[in-house]
């Protein structure tokens, strides 16, 4: 049996004559193997199938225990230790995190007793200096024990370790850091109590609940500090009718700076006596007006026309900013030094006296408050605090919305990804719609007008997936070639398979796609390249109008979803081969029973008449001459016999395989379908001298099934138990049994040779025997049982067994009593 030529395993036959297989039974052998390696191979890629499908459910489960729970980090820890420690087949877990130089337990799965016990009394922990989390914390890698017994610090018999190994009985351990911003906040540990190693999926699968528990921990995080922001903040504002306002308006737009900014300079600008203010915001070397409140409309028309302003030195503005303080102009009029420009500003405001309050965060400016009075008069100590206090708030609101913004995004980004897994799992085999959803999503959620997967096809582009690109450019593309290559951001993609980030393609001097630039109006682009195996197999792109660079986080978010776009190709990929290879072993199926069904038509037919003539030369050895033939004759026949028997057996098998064998249920009558069949055994019981014994239960009631294969199920155990027995006792028990459901049980029981546990296991395979001595000694095909089995199950029962070597078996054969019609 080869796979790709390599040597799996082999079927072998054995015959007790000298007698050569033929080419076409030699042929046959070789579809059987052809078929078995099929068979292995089917079973290996659905497996994989169904552990990739685990995996990403499991990843998705994770992933809406995050969004249910926000800022909640409990439940999240359990289910990722769970879900790690059940799909990597490990025994226990733990998950910790690392403070203050010691580890403490966060989550604790399927623990030992004795050692959750352990944690409870002392749930910190320290680190030691020669165990695994030492090295993990040294390292900051993934460390993977095969054998914690053979480790330096099991040997010189540290606490923490003697306990892991003796009292919760650890053998091989894998601990994955968790790190953030390359420091370790905690590790995920699971644990095998035998010597076991992980494989490199299931290492890789702990790394990525690794990754998604420090989201988790950042995104609580943020939120907390959000909460705690918005508490100290109600706090102050409680205090103020004013500051009361800008909390409403910052209640009433979460997120939105407009409204807030609007409020604060109408509120500071009412109370504080000024007949207009602005708020800005430093956008780089420059400041914006991102709020102004009844501002006189030339001054208001110049603001918007100019966005960005770079405020002279001697400015209120600029001074405050430098300065890093509040700076009061009483009079603009009499300050000399002002320069021409800004002063065109003064007069189309028509202001005299100024406040500036700039609007520090980590003591670097944000931006600034100013409030301007169009008559000379200062502004008081009082209204200054008041100021200072809207530009504290201005600064919080920043930060809030910042916060809130962020964990929004890594919100929907983990919703998206959580959506694309669903539409994985409810499409697995529907590639386009789920690359259409994926690309969709990374568009939406990165901001980009435009995004495509590309695949190859022959040489040029194959767009497998697409979103936003003008009509007729995927046709355009598709005639393009699609090679690794510094001309486009796909093929640097290809080449250096890892994302390419181009701010500006007009402004790159490799990018040679001209044209296709004209045809889609992109500027900037990523490209992510699908990696299998570290190899590409197509890229995801994303195009943007305007030249924005994409941040950080959605580059990453572009990568898991590249990711996400590998799993969905390699499903739909796995799954076209286990269809194909089904296919082959359909038809490898249909040309075995047609070969099966000619054979026994090509065979049967000469054989009954060898049977038949052979049969009565010995009847009438006289009339015939043949009496000193009989012997020969004799064995003729039971050869014929044999041989008719064995193709009988295969043509039912073939059937049931096929599922062509129908069965004739109608009303057994038990005591006479008894008799015919103890008449038919007691011959061979003779043969061995054994004593046949036959036990039946009065009122055994209905029983509706097919009597010619309940016939042939019973002989064929009778048989088996006269061929095992010599000189012993074989008995036939019929009973009726009530568990749930009634049954009528046939039980055949021998004190025959007995079979192991191990022959046991294989008893019921097909053209398998208990082992090859037994084989040799008593004959047989390796078929019986396993059709008696098939026949029972399709009447609605079983056959079990039990046995001891030396102590003969029993053979059960249980199906339900009653009309089944």
């Amino acid at each position: 049996m080869r796979r790709e030529g390599v040597l799996i395993g082999a079927i072998a036959m054995w015959r007790t004559e000298v007698r050569a297989f033929s080419a076409k039974e030699l042929a046959l052998v070789e579809t059987f193997a052809d078929q078995a390696v099929i068979a292995i191979e089917n079973t290996r890629l659905l497996n994989e199938l169904r552990e990739s499908l685990e995996q990403q459910t499991a990843t998705s489960e994770v992933l809406q225990v995050i969004s249910r729970s926000p800022g909640e980090l409990d439940p999240v820890f359990q289910a990722m230790l769970e879900s790690a420690t059940r799909l990597c087949d490990a025994k226990f877990g733990n998950l910790l995190l690392y403070e203050g130089g010691a580890f403490r337990r966060a989550a604790l799965y399927n623990a030992p007793q004795a050692w959750a016990e352990l944690w409870r009394r002392e749930p910190a922990i320290p680190v030691g200096t020669k165990n695994p989390l030492s090295r993990m914390i040294a390292t900051k890698q993934l460390i993977h024990v095969s054998d914690l017994r053979t480790e330096q610090a099991y040997i010189e018999r540290e606490p923490s370790i003697m306990v892991l190994a003796d009292v919760a009985g650890a053998r091989t351990v894998i601990a994955v850091p968790m790190l953030k911003e390359n420091e370790i906040i905690g590790a995920i540990t699971i644990y095998r109590q035998e010597v076991r190693p992980f494989t490199d999926k299931q290492i890789e699968l702990v790394q990525n609940f690794a990754a998604q528990a420090v989201i988790a921990i950042e995104n609580a995080r943020l939120l907390n500090e959000l909460r705690q922001r918005t508490d100290d903040l109600s706090e102050s504002l409680q205090q103020q009718t004013a500051t009361s306002e800008v909390l409403q308006a910052i209640s009433s737009s979460p997120g939105e700076l407009e409204p807030v900014f609007q409020a604060m300079l109408a509120n500071a600008t009412r109370i504080c006596e000024a007949k207009f203010g602005t708020l800005w915001l430093c956008e780089g070397f420059a400041f914006r007006a991102v709020a102004l409140h009844n501002a006189p409309p030339a001054y208001a028309e110049a603001r918007r026309r100019e966005l960005h302003l770079r405020p002279p030195p001697d400015t209120a503005l600029g001074r405050a900013v430098s300065m890093k303080q509040v700076v009061q102009i009483d009079d603009v009029t009499m300050h000399q030094s002002y320069d021409p420009e800004w002063r065109a500003a003064i007069e189309l405001g028509n202001y005299r006296t100024v406040v500036c309050v700039p609007m520090l965060k980590d003591d670097e400016p944000i931006g600034a408050i100013s409030i301007f009075r169009q008559e000379v008069r200062r502004f008081t100590d009082k209204q200054v605090d008041l100021l200072r206090n809207f530009a504290a708030q201005a600064v919080i609101a920043i930060e809030n919305t910042r916060l809130l913004n962020e964990l929004r995004e890594s919100l929907q980004q983990q919703t998206a990804t959580a959506d694309v897994l669903k539409v994985i799992s409810r499409s697995t085999f529907d590639l386009r719609s789920v690359l259409n959803t994926l690309v969709e999503s990374a568009a939406r959620l990165c901001e980009a007008d435009m995004a495509a997967i590309a695949r190859q096809k022959g040489t040029n582009y194959q767009i497998v997936a697409t979103h936003g690109f003008p009509a007729g450019f995927n046709e355009f593309i598709e005639t393009l070639p699609m090679e690794p290559g510094r001309g486009s951001v796909t093929g640097r993609a290809l080449l250096e398979g890892k994302p390419v980030h181009v701010i500006d393609v007009l402004a790159d001097p490799e990018y040679a796609m001209v044209e296709a630039q004209k045809k889609a109006g992109f500027r900037t682009m990523l490209a992510v390249p699908l990696l299998r195996e570290g190899i590409p197999i197509g890229v995801l792109h994303l195009d943007r109008t305007v030249v924005r660079p994409f941040t950080d986080k959605q580059i990453e978010l572009v990568e898991t979803f590249a990711d996400q776009a590998v799993i969905a190709i390699e499903n739909v990929r796995l799954f076209d081969e286990i269809q194909d290879k089904n296919r082959q072993l359909q038809l490898a199926s249909e040309n075995k029973s047609q070969f099966l069904s000619s054979m026994s038509h090509e065979l049967r037919t000469p054989l009954n008449a060898i049977i038949g003539l052979t049969e009565m030369m010995v009847a009438n050895a006289a009339r015939f001459g043949t009496e000193k033939a009989l012997e020969p004759l004799r064995r003729v026949n039971a050869a014929g016999t044999h041989l008719l028997s064995l193709i009988n057996e295969i043509l039912d098998l073939s059937k049931i395989e096929a599922g062509k064998l129908e069965l004739n249920h109608e009303p057994v009558n038990l005591p006479r379908l008894i008799d015919e069949v103890i008449g038919t055994a007691g011959q061979l019981a003779e043969k061995n001298q054994d004593c046949l014994i036959v036990e039946t239960q009065e009122n055994l009631g209905a029983l509706t099934a097919d009597s010619m294969r309940l016939k042939q199920i019973l002989l064929n155990l009778l048989s088996n138990a006269c061929k095992f027995t010599k000189e012993g006792e074989v008995a036939l028990r019929v009973r009726n049994v009530a568990d749930g459901r009634d049954w009528v049980e046939f039980a055949v029981a021998d004190t025959g040779i007995g079979m192991t546990a191990e022959q046991q296991a294989k008893l019921f395979q097909d053209f398998t025997q208990a082992d090859s001595l037994t084989a040799r000694r008593y004959g047989g095909t390796g078929l019986g049982l396993a059709i008696t089995r098939k026949l029972a199950r399709m009447m609605g029962g079983d056959v079990t067994v039990t046995s001891e070597p030396g102590k003969g078996s029993v053979f059960t054969v249980r199906l339900p009593s009653g009309d089944r019609t």
